[in-house]
């Protein structure tokens, strides 16, 4: 029985630290926060206007656009970690396959950058 206690002690440890870590941090929050937010800070907003306007009003396309060119980025660094994981085993064509993916990106981020699409106006 000791011998599976002593197995499970450092998750307990782990669940211990973790507890207390996470009871600190809202404490910590509790006392520090700003008691008296400005209206505007606490005013509902999302995607460049006002929550509450007409829905047949006119929206910035841009805001979509950044949210777009986010995914695509971001999917290219889901697609580096399996590859970084298991780059020990797949050898050279796997390497110049993964260059040759970053490099088409590069291009893309590059003709992006040139025609404005990363601009805020």
């Amino acid at each position: 029985m000791e011998d599976l206690l002593r197995e499970y002690l450092p998750i307990l440890v782990f669940l211990g630290i973790a507890a207390a870590l996470g009871l600190v941090l809202i404490l910590a929050a509790a006392v520090i926060a700003v008691r008296n937010p400005e209206p505007e800070k606490i005013s509902i907003y999302e995607c460049g206007f006002n929550a509450f306007d007409d829905a047949r009003m006119k929206f910035d396309i841009r805001f979509y656009l950044v949210a777009i060119l986010f995914i695509i980025f971001d999917l290219e660094v889901a697609f580096l970690f399996p590859w970084a994981v298991s780059f020990q085993y797949i050898g050279t064509l796997g390497f110049w396959s993964m260059l040759v993916f970053l490099g088409v990106l590069t291009v893309g981020f590059a003709y992006e950058w040139k025609k404005g699409a990363l601009e805020w106006e």
